[in-house]
């Protein structure tokens, strides 16, 4: 029995340079990374990853990067919903301005929030000055900056979905009688929460290893405002590439623990969803 004839040119080629590519730039690396701590033992990985100054990085870059993901899943929806759904002057400008983190250099991000909230800057001399808010080189700061920089994935992984959104459906359940709040709870949201939720989750991992935004901002007072990022670079600094590669396995490993458990949980709701139908 012959081979069904497939209609896409070039698939062999194309899927042999997809898997190459792939192989160079994601698991060529990842596997250099796993193999360079391949010869610590039990006992080394337990002191390096037991060490204080180790946890709380860890600790702060979690904490820090799930709060930013969370302010960016809210900020996100608000913002694609008003992209997508009002028209108004300027519309197009502010569409291509959630872009900017992609573009602008994350260390430049870092100077500008520094500059707009240290204690003498625009924003932070009220803040600070008048209602005793330290942002720059404060937790608070961290939050600021990580949710800078995963903001554009939440609102990119939203606008085509809310496009796409049939608003027979709203306008069916407004007819029925429910009230604006209603119809966006158990009409529009449903709908929007798989992408919502692959958007938070890729701000997330984009968060934990946010370095160049971070660094300026936060203060690197180590045991307070230290992120994991920058004690990896300090190991290096310190010839100690066993720990560095140690806590970068790490925060591999929590970032990838969490991305797979979302598209677990996504794929069985489609496959329970499925069977619904």
């Amino acid at each position: 029995m012959s081979r069904p004839h497939n209609p896409l040119p070039g698939l062999s080629l194309s899927l042999g340079v997809t898997w190459v590519w792939l192989g160079l730039l994601v698991v060529v690396p990842i596997a250099a990374l796993i193999a360079k701590t391949a010869g610590l033992s039990a006992g080394q990985w337990f002191d390096i990853l037991s060490d204080p100054r180790v946890i709380s990085s860890v600790r702060l870059s979690l904490g820090a990067s799930a709060l930013a993901a969370l302010i960016d899943g809210v900020l996100g929806l608000l913002l694609a919903w008003v992209l997508v759904r009002y028209p108004f002057p300027g519309r197009s400008l502010a569409d291509a301005a959630v872009d900017l983190p992609f573009a602008l250099p994350t260390a430049v991000a870092g100077i500008a929030l520094t500059a707009l909230y240290a204690y003498d800057g625009w924003l932070g001399r009220i803040l600070q000055g008048q209602l005793g808010l330290k942002v720059a080189f404060a937790p608070a700061g961290i939050v600021l900056a990580l949710t800078f920089v995963g903001l554009p994935f939440v609102v990119r992984t939203l606008q085509p979905i809310l496009k796409g959104l049939d608003p027979e459906l709203e306008q069916a359940a407004v007819c029925l009688g429910a009230t604006p709040a209603q119809t966006f709870w158990r009409v529009t949201l449903p709908q929007l929460r798989p992408a919502l939720l692959t958007g938070t989750t890729m701000a997330f991992a984009r968060a934990v290893g946010e370095y160049g935004s971070v660094v300026f901002i936060s203060g690197n007072l180590p045991g307070k405002t230290e992120i994991a990022p920058l004690l990896i670079v300090t190991r290096l600094e310190q010839y100690d590439y066993l720990g560095a590669t140690a806590i970068a396995c790490w925060l591999l490993l929590l970032a990838t623990t969490v991305l797979v458990l979302v598209n677990w949980l996504q794929n069985r709701r489609n496959s329970l969803a499925g069977q619904h139908v």
